[in-house]
């Protein structure tokens, strides 16, 4: 039986132990346990959700349209050198304070490291969406294309028939195990990116023997900077305000998708995150609850292994609280009782486990060296102290090599049993003593296990809410690395008959834990722990507004076809009037095309669009471009629609996905409508963060009234009710839930207006209802009754209230004569596709 744990001691951002005083000795702060840091607390005051997002279009436009690039092109051998063009040169790149390589130094670096030998290659894994390059570098020993070929080969059986590659002789002699090092996710944790240069150049000279056998036997795959637009700006997030950290199960940027390509195509055994801050270094693995999708027996084996070979490298640096600042390593598996949880499956290595990465760490070297650190310590302690982390960076990372070396063969056995299992639907392996041996403190709350159904059937017509939904859920599944079916023949399947076209994810396939991770509702964890560090809910299945069924027996027994692309939903009737469905944020997409050209589009009774025979052409157009369909109607009548203004003081989540949907946005917030801001360029106020009607001065405060008082509100959360009760707008009382609530919640939604033919379930993230209604408000959507968690972790708060049941029964999203609140999180992080037409709906009605 596991040891008690202490509470968790830090987080990547709340460093109590790391600020030194400024003593000779550069002692530290008395440790104070602190609870998990929640996104919002994070960063610097300019980063935090009380902020509103600010993000410039066009790092919008690129991160929607920005592809990851094949990284597969195995014809080529190594190296796969290029020279490649410097960036220029910018002396206001963060990373210059700290004595580390500012981004435009980047590109001559490795120009120059390329031209030490025939060992290091550069590939450009993508662009971020501030435009900046991603750099993969390869370092192995030289391969022929035909090698290369060979490698890819093996890679393939692994994956695809990983029976025939576990007795494969050949295999086990000659392919290279890939180690994966991932540097910089969060742009101001900066260390890992100089640490990694540091190691390629020393691989790249080194003639012992240790090192060619290492070269010979691997291939060691950098990222050298993930988020290049935080690094320069020394921000957490990405030029559009992304925490890259938190959106692998979405992929909603572009440096998401260019990791998300190399854990794909490369196949990682083992890998690293590197982040900071926190004293000292913790090395996952992490606390319970535990990913209940993946393997997590084989996981926990290599994770924890390796987790102690680098602490014994970290340690034996010789740093110490007292000369250096620097405690001693923790490992939250041995050291912490929760808060450092791997459930969701948003985070780096969370994610590498559903590719076959059998080892992976979040690394969180020491010394606080970004955010008020940055701001207030001298030069010479920042640059003391981020000499050091990069010491303990690359120590981490040497200890991974050995690792590696020393377990090449168990460690590609592991990533093929994991296949395996997958493959012929075998169970997992619950973790005990007995399975993961020389793991000490195992217990029954580690473990972690799910019932896979047979497969998922995705209806692509008939009854189906948005095909147009259905078909992005199914190109998603494909983006990451899922096996994909479409039906050739009507078929049954448990009880129920679906149409010819349907689609079919069979859970006998390699990465069946991320399909299931992605489909699956999840599971109500509120009971197992006290605490979470982020999200416990985020199902693609319910939140995306396709319909996906779970099937439990004969999923392999319906006559279909491996598809690579959903088929095109885009359509336009030949004649006549035309009809466009609002459930789905590309048809909003759509709508608002029409708006800006001016054509006269009208809202039907049913919430569909009414669009008029004559803009057939531009409906043409914008049916292929976001793959909706334009039916024919007979329908006259209803209320005309008008292109919507929006001044948005918002999440950059919701930033973003309102520009997904096509709005005209503006971002405001409180010191923007203090400088003076022109409301006549809006027609609607959108407002979830970063405005504070008490903090407004005069002017700035009789504008906004005025504005409220002729145009219309869309309200979220704290902020949204509080700028309601401002301004006297809407009689409700808001209440809100458990602060560290989050999850996927059944619903009711009303018959018209906000929630029409929207999907039975929503996210909710701190969660809101309204009571005590006037009587000109309007329940759009309540919470269901009984316990309407359906996945995440929702717990009353000590004094009893806060919680689901409270909740039970209470509406959700309420309105009156323009305005509209909500209480759920629609939009949260650009993640739940099939809630966003719920607040384009709102914003359409709301205006005037």
């Amino acid at each position: 039986m596991r040891l008690p744990r202490p509470a968790l001691i830090a987080t990547a951002t709340a460093t109590a132990a790391a600020t030194l005083l400024l003593s000779p000795h550069g002692a530290v702060a008395d440790p104070t346990p602190q609870p998990p840091t929640r996104e919002w607390e994070t960063g610097s005051a300019s980063e935090g959700a009380d902020t509103a997002a600010r993000a410039p279009e066009s790092t919008t436009d690129r991160a929607l349209t920005s592809p990851a690039p094949d990284l597969t092109t195995e014809a080529r051998g190594y190296p796969r050198e290029q020279t490649l063009t410097p960036d220029p040169q910018n002396p206001a790149d963060k990373s210059i304070k700290l004595g580390l390589t500012p981004y435009h130094a980047i590109a001559p670096k490795l120009n120059a490291l390329q031209q030490l030998g025939d060992r290091v290659s550069v590939e450009i894994a993508g662009r971020s969406a501030g435009g900046h390059r991603l750099y993969l570098v390869t370092v192995t020993a030289p391969e022929s294309a035909k090698q290369a070929r060979a490698q890819e080969r093996m890679r393939e059986l692994i994956e695809n028939a990983p029976q025939a590659a576990a007795k494969d002789p050949a295999l086990k002699a000659a392919y290279k195990t890939p180690v994966f090092f991932n540097n910089n996710i969060h742009g101001n944790e900066w260390e890992g990116t100089d640490a990694a240069l540091k190691l390629i150049e020393r691989l790249a000279k080194a003639k012992d023997k240790d090192t060619t056998g290492l070269l010979a036997q691997h291939r060691l795959y950098f990222n050298i900077t993930a988020n290049p637009d935080g690094r320069i700006a020394g921000t957490r997030a990405n030029a559009n305000g992304f925490d890259l950290n938190r959106d692998f199960v979405t992929a909603s940027q572009p440096e998401t998708r260019a990791m998300r390509q190399i854990e794909i195509d490369k196949q990682p055994a083992v890998m690293l995150d590197l982040h900071g801050y926190v004293n000292g270094t913790l090395i996952e693995p992490t606390t319970p609850p535990h990913g209940e999708n993946y393997e997590y027996d084989l996981f926990l084996k290599n994770t924890y292994a390796n987790a102690l070979d680098m602490e014994s490298a970290v340690n034996g640096l010789g740093f110490t609280p007292e000369k250096d600042g620097v405690e001693p390593v923790q490992i939250p598996f041995r050291d912490q009782e929760e808060g450092w949880d791997d459930w969701p499956p948003i985070f780096t290595p969370q994610y590498a486990a559903f590719h076959g990465t059998v080892a992976a760490h979040t690394v969180e070297i020491p010394l606080a060296v970004n955010n008020e650190e940055y701001d207030e310590l001298p030069v010479a302690e920042l640059r003391r102290r981020s000499a050091i982390n990069v010491d303990v960076a690359g120590a981490a990372m040497d200890a991974t090599l050995d690792y590696a070396q020393k377990h090449r063969a168990s460690l590609i056995a592991d990533q093929i049993e994991v296949f395996r299992r997958g493959a012929t639907g075998a169970a997992q392996v619950p973790v005990s003593p007995e399975t993961v041996p020389g793991v000490p403190g195992i217990g029954p709350e580690d473990v972690y296990t799910t019932d896979f159904p047979r497969a998922y059937v995705i209806p692509s017509g008939g009854n189906q809410r948005s095909a147009t939904a259905a078909a992005r859920l199914v190109d998603h599944l494909l983006a990451n690395d899922v096996q994909v079916r479409r039906a050739t023949k009507d078929f049954r399947l448990g009880g129920t008959s679906y149409a010819k076209g349907s689609y079919i994810v069979d859970m006998h396939q390699p990465k069946r834990g991320l399909a299931n991770v992605m489909l699956a509702d999840g599971r109500d964890i509120s009971d197992k722990v006290s605490t979470m560090y982020d999200i416990s809910g985020w199902s693609l299945g319910r939140l995306w507004g396709a319909t996906v069924s779970d099937i439990r027996t004969g999923g392999s027994s319906v006559p279909s076809r491996t598809v690579h692309e959903a088929a095109r939903v885009a359509y336009v009737a030949p004649y006549g009037n035309l009809r466009l469905r609002l459930d789905d944020a590309r048809e909003i997409a759509a709508l608002n095309s029409l708006l800006r050209d001016r054509v006269s589009v009208r809202r039907s009774s049913d919430g569909s669009a009414i669009v008029p025979g004559s803009a057939r052409t531009k409906a043409a157009a914008l049916a292929k471009k976001y793959d909706v369909a334009f039916d024919a109607t007979k329908a006259t009548g209803g209320t005309p629609l008008h292109r919507v203004r929006v001044a948005a003081a918002v999440t950059p989540g919701e930033l973003f996905a309102l520009r997904e949907m096509n709005f005209d946005v503006t971002p405001v917030s409180t010191a923007i409508l203090n400088a003076g801001f022109d409301w006549s360029k809006a027609d609607v106020l959108f407002a979830s963060a970063g405005l504070d009607h008490e903090d407004l001065n005069t002017a700035a405060r009789t504008a906004l009234d005025g504005f409220l008082a002729r145009e219309g509100l869309v309200g979220r959360g704290a902020t949204g009710a509080a700028l309601n009760a401002a301004a006297d707008l809407l009689a409700v009382k808001p209440v809100e839930g458990n602060g560290d609530a989050n999850g996927v919640v059944r619903v009711v939604n009303s018959r018209g207006g906000v929630t029409q033919g929207a999907p039975d379930h929503s996210f909710v993230y701190t969660p809101m209802w309204f009571t005590d209604l006037g009587s000109s408000v309007r329940v759009e959507q309540s919470y269901a009754t009984g316990n309407p968690l359906v996945s995440g972790h929702w717990r009353p708060l000590d004094d009893g209230t806060g919680g689901p049941a409270q909740a039970a029964g209470r509406a959700s999203v309420v309105s009156g004569p323009h305005v509209v609140l909500f209480g759920t999180e629609p939009l949260f992080r650009a993640h739940p596709k099939g809630e966003f037409p719920q607040v384009a709906r709102a914003l359409l009605t709301v205006s005037r």
